[in-house]
């Protein structure tokens, strides 16, 4: 299988797929009009501008069909992870990898943090009666029954044999039921004993199945040089084929009537894997077999890592704060709400019929990225973070380029302002705003800060950019601990 490497929204031209593919044309063709339909790759226009940027606009995507030769469009990734399409492998690693062209260390630690993330795109069809096959994702079923094997190991069914005086629990019913017993004493002895003895069957045909299939995932995931980069190990533990067992519809119809005797709940799930598995028995390599384990949104990931790492208390009681005095009187009586819960929501006054008003609030309001409160030297300090995933280019004698827009700017002021009253209450007098972008780099990074100085006027602190390094900040969020947010030196 081909395997490549590609830059999440890089730019590339038909061209440069075509050749990365070591594919003909019309198979290239073919490729990318499947990735489009998928919603993984987007086209624009073949501009200038498009090629220096780093993000993608909604308004620059182009509809137009992938034709043979064209040269009018630009197509970029917009997916982090790993995608098996026709014979061919695509590794997407993330955007703020700029000098890296083929990042495997790296991408094996991002495939890690997804798998903790629980990405919603990481969907295994299960066997179900009415399931839609054609969503069935190869690639993500191989991995699972791969990780339940090693946490659980082989299916097995037991056979319970009943013996003379053997080893196994004695069968006192059946013993005195159908033995006979010597008085000695006004006591009964019985020479002979019924035992019983569980056992597992080695020739049971669904351990045999289980066995052959995680064989056969070993050696695809292999070949296409994927168990390395999953940091799995493979197993060879049949030397049958699937064909051995029987035609389809009947190994099918014996994993179904299996299933209604069985009510392990891991058992169950791993005989609906093993349907699927068989009713979609397609390799990696058909021409037909599309998979993929990632996700379209890494800006998500981005959030959440960034939100466990630097202690996101948000979602924590008012009365778990700690805060430089005891909980102001004024929020006794609401103190088990949350942090996030004084954030105002917008209020609609309305006026009915008869004259009389009445009022409606909102659902949605204003809702930070994570904000953290923390002791240091100089005292309390009330952190307002926003995670952005950005490629920010803030150098000088160079055009500033993939900032966040304007709105980005304006909410992170205002997030400020409606936590206001909430820290002067508590005696909190240095505040914080920050935005938090990835970076390839190995140190932390004071890039700079951005205002707007109608919003400065307000006494509301201007933002601050810290450029992190992703691969440490994956590191904390991978192994459960939390960065020093003093080291961000705000």
């Amino acid at each position: 299988m081909i395997s490549v490497f590609l830059r999440e929204q890089k730019r590339y031209n038909q061209a440069e797929l075509t050749q990365k593919l070591c594919c003909t044309e019309d198979k290239s063709v073919r490729i990318l009009k499947r990735l489009k339909e998928y919603g993984v790759l987007k086209a624009v226009k073949a501009e200038d501008i498009q090629k220096n940027l780093t993000d993608l606009v909604d308004e620059d995507i182009e509809i137009a069909d992938v034709e043979v030769g064209e040269n009018e469009h630009l197509y970029v990734f917009t997916f982090v992870g790993v995608i098996t399409i026709e014979g061919c492998v695509l590794k997407c690693y993330p955007k703020y990898l700029l000098s890296a062209t083929e990042p495997k260390s790296e991408l094996k630690q991002i495939l890690k943090v997804l798998e903790k993330y629980n990405s919603k795109e990481q969907i295994i069809r299960m066997y179900n009666d009415s399931s839609d096959n054609s969503a069935f994702n190869m690639l993500a079923v191989m991995l699972f029954l791969l990780h339940d094997y090693f946490e659980h190991g082989s299916y097995t069914n037991t056979q319970d044999i009943i013996e003379t005086n053997g080893s196994g629990d004695i069968l006192w019913d059946k013993s005195i039921n159908e033995t006979f017993a010597l008085i000695y004493n006004n006591r009964p002895y019985y020479p002979e004993l019924f035992t019983i003895k569980h056992t597992n069957d080695d020739y049971d045909f669904f351990n045999r199945l289980h066995e052959c299939i995680l064989s056969r995932c070993s050696k695809e995931l292999d070949d296409a040089d994927l168990l390395d980069l999953f940091d799995m190990l493979g197993v060879d533990l049949s030397d049958e084929e699937l064909d051995d067992f029987g035609d389809k519809d009947y190994v099918l119809d014996r994993i179904s009537k299996e299933l209604h005797i069985q009510f392990n709940t891991r058992k169950q799930l791993l005989l609906k894997t093993l349907y699927a598995y068989v009713a979609n028995s397609n390799t990696l390599d058909d021409l037909d077999c599309f998979s993929m384990f990632g996700t379209n949104s890494f800006n998500l990931v981005w959030e959440k890592t960034c939100a466990d790492v630097l202690d996101n208390q948000l979602q924590k009681q008012l009365s778990a704060l700690k805060l430089p005095i005891p909980l102001n009187p004024e929020y006794e009586a609401i103190k088990q709400q949350r942090l996030i819960d004084l954030i105002d929501k917008p209020q609609w006054l309305g006026t009915a019929a008869s004259g009389e008003c009445f009022k409606k609030e909102a659902k949605d309001t204003l809702i930070p990225d994570l904000v953290s409160i923390i002791r240091s030297e100089e005292g309390y300090q009330f952190i307002i973070f926003d995670a952005k995933y950005y490629n920010l280019q803030l150098e000088k004698g160079k055009p500033l380029r993939g900032q966040p827009g304007i709105e980005s700017i304006t909410k992170q002021y205002l997030y400020q302002l409606a936590y206001q009253q909430f820290i002067k209450s508590h005696g909190i007098s240095d505040v914080r705003n920050c935005f938090l972008m990835p970076t390839e780099k190995s140190e932390i990074i004071a890039a700079g800060e951005v205002s707007l100085a109608m919003l400065s006027a307000l006494d509301l602190q201007d933002i601050q950019i810290r450029m992190i390094p992703a691969k440490s900040l994956f590191q904390y969020y991978l192994s459960n601990r939390k960065m020093d947010i003093q080291t961000l030196h705000l």
